[in-house]
């Protein structure tokens, strides 16, 4: 039980130091590098939580597929652009009141909300279920949304060739 609770400190560290990284920093690679590093930790704690299928759905759509559009993309600005992609941080006063008020609603529901405990083998049980409804039930959505994702990688492709095309615009 303390091995757990040091890996679960030691990946919640190394979200937020993450997430720190990807605030602070203004070359927008770095901070989609920190972005990376916050998405892989996100999905250990999943696993360490026994949530396997949100841990396998965080690691490769988010971190395996929009990430990796989103670096592609950055580095593509990047060369027709031929100057380092900058950001400069604005409004730190609202940025700090909107995450005290919305740190405040996620303590103060935490202590509010009564937690049932869970055996391990029902929560897997549960990946296998989501697993079946997928491919079953839900298979029409889940071709749609793959679609989806395809129209949208092409329609980034096509907005990065007509950018080459036409830098000044």
């Amino acid at each position: 039980m303390i091995l757990q609770e040091i890996i679960l400190y030691a990946l919640a560290g190394t979200c937020t130091g993450s997430v720190l990284l990807m605030i602070a920093h203004k070359n927008l690679m770095y901070a989609a590098l920190g972005l990376m590093g916050c998405l892989i930790s996100l999905a250990g704690i999943f696993a360490l939580l026994h949530a396997e299928f949100l841990a396998a759905t965080q690691l490769l759509i988010y971190a395996g597929g929009v990430l990796v559009l989103i670096i592609f993309g950055i580095m593509l600005t990047n060369r027709i652009a031929g100057k380092p992609l900058l950001t400069a941080a604005t409004h730190w006063f609202f940025g700090i009141a909107l995450t005290v008020g919305v740190a405040s609603v996620l303590i103060i529901s935490y202590h509010e909300t009564q937690f049932e405990s869970r055996i391990a083998s029902q929560i897997s049980m549960n990946s296998q279920a989501i697993g079946i409804e997928l491919m079953s039930t839900y298979v029409a959505p889940f071709e749609v949304s793959g679609v989806l994702l395809l129209v949208c990688l092409v329609g980034a492709a096509f907005t990065a060739s007509w950018f080459k095309k036409h830098p000044h615009e």
